[in-house]
């Protein structure tokens, strides 16, 4: 531990020891409030793929992709959406989010020469990326947990 001239004890990163339990309370519920707003983003897909599936339906087929399948993908959306709303099983919803974004940038966006395709392409890798970062530090919390 380190001490400041006032010889109040501070945090190896020189932060007055009385304000870490402040800042780690502030990064908890920004954490919280991350993980909502992107599970809010899957879920409100979902029930209007629930609500209105015609569109859906159409832009699959358009690609090659069986209409079947959309029952998966509004399971997936609701279910995983739901699990990361409720921080239940994180690190594996989160993760499989993280691919269906992967697959649906390359399956359906891929024309990058479309200025909207390639917006979207792009919006997807950065969705699977956050969500990467959120499965791996879900990953480490429960390691953290486990050995403490």
């Amino acid at each position: 531990m380190n001490f400041n001239r006032s010889t109040q004890p501070v945090s190896q990163a020189g932060i007055p020891q009385s304000s870490v339990p402040r800042l780690d309370n502030i990064a908890k519920l920004a954490a919280i409030g991350g993980r909502v707003l992107v599970a809010l983003l899957f879920i409100v897909a979902g029930v209007a793929k629930i609500l209105n599936p015609a569109p859906f339906i159409e832009h699959m087929m358009r690609f090659g992709v069986p209409s079947f399948l959309l029952r998966a993908v509004i399971a997936l959306e609701l279910g995983a959406g739901s699990a990361l709303l409720i921080g239940w099983r994180v690190r594996d919803s989160a993760a499989a989010l993280a691919v269906f974004c992967l697959m649906t940038a390359t399956i359906f966006h891929h024309q990058l020469w479309i200025n909207g395709e390639r917006t979207s392409f792009f919006k997807d890798l950065a969705i699977a990326g956050g969500l990467w970062v959120m499965a791996a530090s879900a990953a480490a919390h429960t390691r953290t947990r486990s050995l403490g």
